[in-house]
């Protein structure tokens, strides 16, 4: 990339950040709530021994990773909410009109949008183990690496979603009627191994599943399906949601 590409990544991923500065009650709305699943569910439930933990694994040990993830998924998929505030105020088709290609803006946010998720993540961490959560500490690295994976997958669906949209209203209604189902689904709140058959089969169909469950294994040494397939089927899913949201944010009109 030459020298007006890296400045328009760098311009794009600065005002996200400056964004998230600025909004306070974005990150408190963020953050809230999974900071009450875990200290409610997660502290009530603590004594209670689920089907499916291992030894030794409060209920608190195996939520604190479902939250990580939850708080990373909705933090990054506002980043689509942007696009649709910047065609509302006219700030999308100055960008589109500038000297720049469409995937550097596309890149640009994509790395403002996973570093303010990835931020909102680490203090959910810090609270996690402030409540007492057992980490792994092996496993911080390559959970980094899944945050990131996280992250990007959430992005890139924001921005398939909000390419197509125009009310921002309507993309939060959207996003929360798709994203909270599969969260509830993914295993981020009760074992995989306490389940019924049938509810098995549409946890198994839940591409978060394998989502919430690597960055568990890796947080906590608790796998429910193999590290491989978690690994396999998240980084398909961030390549596949970039791909689609980097195809249709191009074919995008201001």
């Amino acid at each position: 990339m030459n020298s007006p590409e890296l400045q328009a990544i760098y311009v794009m991923w600065m005002r996200q950040l400056k964004r998230f500065m600025r909004a306070r009650s974005r990150l408190i709305a963020n953050i809230i709530q999974p900071f009450f699943f875990l200290a409610f569910l997660g502290l009530g439930l603590r004594p209670i021994k689920l089907p499916g933990l291992i030894t030794g694994m409060s209920y608190l040990d195996f939520l604190a990773p479902g939250m990580i993830a939850m708080s990373i998924i909705f933090a990054s998929m506002f980043a689509g909410v942007s696009i649709i505030w910047d065609r509302q105020f006219g700030f999308l088709k100055e960008i589109l009109v500038a000297p720049v290609s469409r995937l550097s803006i596309v890149i640009g946010r994509t790395f403002g949008g996973a570093t303010v998720s990835i931020i909102q993540g680490f203090i959910i961490l810090a609270v996690s183990i402030l409540f007492g959560v057992k980490i792994n500490l092996m496993g911080l690295i390559p959970g980094l690496f899944l945050m990131l994976l996280i992250a990007f997958f959430a992005v890139g669906f924001g921005i398939a979603l909000a390419s197509r949209m125009e009310d921002p209203h309507a993309f939060s209604l959207i996003m929360n009627l798709v994203m909270m189902p599969a969260t509830f689904l993914s295993t981020a709140f009760f074992p995989l191994e306490s389940t019924t058959s049938w509810l098995r089969i549409m946890i198994y169909m839940n591409p978060l599943t394998y989502i919430v469950d690597g960055l568990r294994g890796c947080l906590t040494n608790m796998f429910s399906i193999s590290p491989w397939i978690d690994l396999t089927v998240t980084v398909f899913l961030c390549a596949a949601t970039m791909s689609i949201g980097t195809y249709l944010f191009n074919k995008s009109e201001a």
